[in-house]
């Protein structure tokens, strides 16, 4: 089933056009990674899904992003309850100045969540399944920044899972992160992919290779090839393509 569906999808930052008509579905309970080199529209192609390049002034988008049967596009979309839909973890760790607890509790309040037991809970529940619980449980209200990297860009997800998304997008999130780090996040995302559709961002091609279903590979903000991982990295179609994944891409 397709979760998400990119149609023809035109992103304007002032008059420059950024992403080109790229248009390409994500499946449901999948890992798509969106690939290519630095300044190709990666990440503008990711934002546009919960429409964090609002925040970019003189933007705008030309196309569709359909999520269950509507438009995110659309002017009367509540944004606000399509980023709660679509939750989104950033290049680097970025917690809250709260403790380890606050930065999962904070957002349910936001939400209107008032019932202190129930947070208790999706707090715990969150860091499971963030697989972090077990090493904050003794240490829940210790600033969030007394984590490592790592821990830190973990409990970003559980922050981003307590307010139960449909779609998690993943921005270079293992960039900041040592290859330890990087592996503890990559068996969270299998896991995860059990239950949430994940959109991925990545410079690193074989974790790419590794970790995702579907593959997208852009080139100057126009979508070059989109297909199953294993075929894009074994049979590709476009020489663009071959070229950027052996690295003879110039």
């Amino acid at each position: 089933m397709v979760r998400v569906d990119i149609k023809d999808l035109k992103v304007f930052f002032e008059n420059k056009e950024i992403i080109k008509g790229v248009s390409f579905p994500i499946e449901e309970d999948t890992v798509t990674s969106v690939i290519g080199p630095s300044g190709c529209g990666k990440s503008t192609l990711l934002r546009s899904i919960n429409r964090m390049n609002d925040f970019i002034l003189g933007s705008r988008y030309e196309g569709e992003i359909v999520i269950d049967g509507e438009n995110v596009l659309s002017e009367n979309v509540d944004v606000f309850q399509l980023r709660k839909k679509v939750g989104m973890v950033f290049q680097k760790p970025n917690p809250f100045p709260r403790s380890i607890f606050e930065n999962i509790a904070y957002p349910l309040r936001i939400h209107g969540l008032k019932d202190k037991k129930q947070i208790s809970e999706i707090v715990e529940s969150s860091l499971r399944d963030a697989n972090l619980w077990d090493e904050v449980k003794a240490h829940l209200f210790e600033s969030a920044f007394s984590l490592s990297g790592g821990q830190q860009q973990r409990l970003c997800i559980a922050r981003a899972l307590s307010v139960k998304p449909e779609v998690i997008l993943m921005d270079e999130p293992a960039s900041a992160l040592d290859p330890i780090a990087t592996l503890h996040l990559e068996r969270l995302i299998e896991k995860l992919k059990r239950s949430y559709t994940i959109v991925i961002v990545t410079h690193n091609i074989q974790q790419a290779a590794r970790i995702s279903e579907y593959t997208a590979f852009l080139y100057m903000g126009e979508l070059v090839e989109f297909s199953k991982t294993e075929r894009l990295f074994t049979a590709p179609k476009n020489k663009k393509t071959e070229d950027y994944i052996t690295g003879r891409f110039s």
